[in-house]
């Protein structure tokens, strides 16, 4: 049993205040959205509410959305459902790296996705110049349609889907796999019957979260889209406060609530059908079935590698090809190749490096903070009664679960005035995107924490109580050193995320104040797609190195914590 904290103590009382804290910190951006969104309803038809819905860009953006995102969802379920079911249950060599290249386009912020599938098609593409190719000048991008959108996210969320199956698959019992065989039913029944059938819940949990993280996805959106004049709710919230600012905060509050409103739909769908799913089973689970693939191996390898090949490795190619010509549309060759890219964006683009800092210092600081947080957040947590747990839970994930896009309006609303008493302005400012960093990702520096709080013996904390030591000693000196690797994986996994982020920080950066997101953005906006390309080839190397980082620190952490590896 947790050795609880004494009723009145000022331990107890601190705890609380800073759960207390934590948890107005994460409600208050929503619920200014909401009554910001709801405000003049008295106006009838001239209330922002009734104006957004009564106005055809919204309905149309709405169903892009829509469609995007669902196609999105059904090529990241073929994609995820592939590599679950080949690298949980056969016997295919190399299931780590093939694990590790499956995961990576997750990891890469969608912009860097969307540019280098861009440089990988069109008339322009060095790559495709290099070997004789490219198709014929003025010929149009294919990527910009809606097609287009919805194959990169599906690409992108399809990791999703692959952590959700395979955390049903691994939890299904050998003996039923075992016992229907001695039975003797055939391949396809074991996997019509009961493999399919068991882990049908995961597939409903990959394809929702496919599904919602593809409704609040920006970056390619934004790459593909709005140069073909094809709006999704996000990037038509950006395109009205790029071109009428905070005039129309109050109509684009009620646009976020819309997506809010179909993101927490999506969710609550998601838990409805896993419900009705779920169901208990017996015997040993966590361990994978090797299902001989025999003569099979090389082919159902070569198929792997083969998807791998076209949708990370020939567009990173084509990024990193982009970044070594003088110009778009200039082959690759002994004569043509340069790193004046690099050289420009690294030695003479004051931008680059202030980009960087930017991005350093916040995801480094949001990391930082989070960490010193989340371990007293998980303790109290981890001794509060089941359901206020879950409550509080709730609330803090809520940011996280929002689409990035409604936490920065939610932001903008609460902090477009100056703050009260120290009459201090936090809007266009780095201090608003650092805020909307810490309520975004809190809740990933929490779970790591949490469920290795859950696995400590409670035995040695009742010894240390038993012979005096307070709760700040038992915390400091007997949880703190056994949960360090969680604490340091949870505080990576956050800098991972934070230090390429563009949802959020598009719609609160401010000229002096730009991410490295956002200079990626804005370079290939603005035409420079060589310089793009070059700083989004050093972003990759970033993110491939904490990746490397946190697999290596891997078995000293709870399984889990490093998603990948789970």
């Amino acid at each position: 049993m947790t050795p609880s904290l004494n009723v009145g103590s000022q331990h107890r009382w601190l705890l609380s205040l800073i759960t207390l804290t934590v948890v107005l910190l994460s409600l208050a951006p929503s619920l200014r959205l909401l009554v910001e969104a709801l405000s003049d309803l008295g106006q009838g038809s001239e209330s922002p509410l009734w104006k957004v819905l009564n106005a055809a860009s919204t309905w149309r953006a709405l169903w892009h959305s829509v469609y995007t995102s669902g196609l999105g969802m059904l090529i990241a379920l073929v994609l995820g459902s592939l590599f679950a079911f080949v690298i949980t249950l056969t016997d295919i060599r190399g299931k780590a790296w093939l694990v590790f290249c499956f995961m990576l386009p997750m990891m890469i912020p969608p912009q860097v996705t969307a540019l280098s599938w861009l440089q990988l098609f069109g008339p322009a593409s060095p790559l495709l110049k290099s070997i004789g190719m490219a198709p014929p000048l003025g010929s149009p991008q294919p990527l910009y349609s809606a097609e287009g959108i919805a194959l990169l996210l599906g690409i992108q969320s399809a990791p999703l889907v692959f952590l959700a199956l395979r955390t049903s698959l691994i939890s299904l019992p050998r003996e039923l796999i075992e016992a229907a065989r001695i039975s003797g039913a055939r391949q396809a029944q074991v996997w019509g019957q009961i493999i399919l059938p068991v882990t049908r819940h995961g597939l409903i949990a990959g394809a929702a979260m496919a599904f919602i993280s593809s409704l609040g996805n920006f970056g390619i959106p934004a790459m593909l889209g709005i140069p073909a004049g094809y709006y999704v709710l996000p990037t038509l919230i950006y395109q009205r406060m790029a071109s009428f600012g905070t005039g129309v905060l109050a109509e684009m509050a009620a646009l976020s609530l819309l997506i809010g409103v179909l993101a927490l739909a999506g969710v609550a769908l998601q838990q409805y059908w896993m419900n009705r799913s779920r169901f208990g089973l017996g015997g040993h689970s966590g361990r994978s079935h090797d299902f001989t693939l025999g003569r099979f191996r090389p082919v159902v390898t070569t198929v792997l590698v083969g998807v791998l090949l076209v949708i990370l490795v020939a567009p990173l190619a084509a990024l990193v090809v982009s970044s070594l010509v003088p110009a778009m549309g200039v082959p690759l060759s002994v004569d043509s190749v340069t790193l004046n890219a690099y050289h420009e964006v690294i030695g003479r683009q004051g931008a680059t490096w202030r980009a960087v800092r930017n991005s350093l210092w916040l995801a480094g600081g949001a990391a930082l903070v989070l960490m010193l947080c989340s371990l007293p957040l998980a303790y109290r947590l981890q001794r509060l009664p089941p359901r206020l747990q879950q409550l509080t839970l709730s609330a803090i994930e809520l940011p996280y679960a929002l689409p990035g896009v409604v936490l920065a309006i939610a932001c903008i609303l609460l902090f477009v005035r100056p703050l009260p008493l120290i009459n201090v302005a936090l809007y266009g400012t780095l201090g608003l995107i650092f805020v909307a960093y810490l309520a975004r990702f809190l809740v990933v520096c929490l779970k790591p924490v949490s469920a290795s709080l859950a696995q400590l013996d409670p035995s040695l904390e009742e010894a240390a109580q038993l012979a005096g030591a307070g709760p700040w000693r038992r915390l400091t000196t007997i949880v703190l050193p056994l949960i360090a690797p969680s604490l340091f994986a949870g505080g990576l996994l956050v800098f991972l995320l934070a230090v390429n982020e563009l949802t959020v920080s598009a719609l609160l950066w401010s000229a002096g104040n730009e991410t490295l997101g956002v200079l990626i953005f804005n370079l290939d906006e603005g035409g420079e797609s060589v310089l793009a390309s070059a700083v989004s080839v050093l972003v990759v190397v970033m993110v491939a190195s904490l990746m490397l980082s946190l697999s290596l620190l891997a078995p000293r952490l709870p399984k889990g914590v490093v998603p990948w590896l789970g």
